[in-house]
């Protein structure tokens, strides 16, 4: 006799996934491939083909291989995850891409905008999901922090200020804005409520080691709202830094990653100022200010790894037929940012203009 209530529980067949570069960040992917109950990790593929063995250990069932064709053929791959440099991403995902592989990309999406343009043009005309791994948006203080915008619990967003510095590994191809910003420009267009988007950028740098690049850089984004974001990188601190300030009209909020006891913070505390319908013609002329000073609050947090929910994130848009809350359209508008920023350092910090509503 069959049991129904069983069959009515089973769980779909985990979907096929092959990982593409076990350096840095691959062998971080396979960990959590392999704990997923969404998925099957059937191949690491690397040009170093010891390399990946290392990656998978002695016991394994994974395949390792240097033959990407390989792993494009084979039927039972439904999933691609591109962890290889970012001058390669718009080969690597492409041909994955074309051969109707949904696929997951590091960040950032592409070394361009024009590569990741045609990254996103081509998975939408396919009908897979594009997806960018901005890690940071999938940890428990992120998502909570996107939660309470969303839901106005800060008001209208005032100013963004975030700051990720240590005494950091100088970089030979990339410049710290390049290297460290893409994490916070991330987490930006994550947060930012409905409506409300980077418009232009201002970027201003300094090698002071004769690095050849940027070491430290400063970041200010006009938003479309009239608020501002800042972003301060900086490869050269003695001490290790990871703070955003999200000041709204009602709360403000500090998110402090090196401090796991409390995370989040948020303060109801700030200036109130009288509307001029509230005012006297006389009054006008000098606007009346008041401070208030609540309470403050750091809320509880569940702690789960950021790159298991990214990876569940993944999965979720691949059954459902959904964007991914980072989809490459996300991965899009960083690159926009990055390289706007870019354009601003050679011109001294010019304020350069965004494409919008990508």
């Amino acid at each position: 006799m069959t049991d129904t209530n069983a069959l009515g529980q089973q769980q779909a067949a985990p979907l096929g996934v092959a990982v593409v570069g076990a350096g840095y960040w691959g062998p971080n992917l396979v960990r959590n491939f392999q704990s997923s109950p969404h998925f099957r990790l059937r191949w690491l593929c690397d040009l170093d083909v010891e390399r990946a063995r290392k990656v998978l250990g002695g016991y394994s069932t994974v395949q390792a291989t240097a033959d990407y064709a390989a792993v494009l053929a084979d039927p039972e791959v439904d999933a691609v995850a591109v962890a290889t440099p970012a001058g390669t991403h718009l080969d690597v995902a492409l041909a994955a891409v074309r051969a109707g592989k949904h696929v997951l990309v590091e960040k950032p999406l592409a070394a361009t905008y024009a590569d990741g343009a045609v990254l996103v043009a081509e998975a939408e005309e396919r009908g897979v999901t594009l997806m960018c791994d901005h890690t940071y948006c999938y940890t428990p203080a992120v998502g909570r922090i996107r939660e309470l915008v969303h839901a106005g619990e800060l008001g209208e967003v005032h100013f963004v200020d975030s700051v990720r510095i240590n005494l950091g590994l100088v970089q030979k191809d990339i410049d710290v804005m390049w290297d460290l910003a893409p994490h916070d420009l991330s987490i930006l267009d994550f947060i930012l409520p409905e409506g409300v988007e980077p418009v232009a950028v201002a970027a201003h740098g300094a090698d002071p080691i004769g690095a050849g690049q940027a070491c430290v850089a400063y970041l200010t984004l006009q938003l479309s709202s009239g608020a501002i974001a800042h972003v301060h990188v900086n490869w050269l601190s003695p001490t290790k830094v990871r703070t955003t300030m999200v000041g709204g009209s009602k709360r403000t909020l500090i998110w402090d990653d090196l401090n796991p006891a409390q995370r989040v913070a948020l303060f109801d505390r700030g200036v109130d100022l009288a509307t001029p319908q509230e005012l006297g013609v006389h009054e006008r002329r000098s606007m009346q200010i008041s401070y208030r000073t609540g309470d403050m609050i750091a809320p509880a947090l569940p702690e789960k790894e950021a790159l298991r929910s990214m990876v569940d994130e993944f999965a979720g848009a691949i059954t459902e037929g959904r964007a991914p809350l980072t989809d490459g359209r996300a991965g899009l508008r960083v690159l926009d940012i990055l390289e706007a920023a870019s354009r601003s350092l050679e011109f001294k910090g010019a304020v350069v203009g965004l494409r919008t509503g990508h």
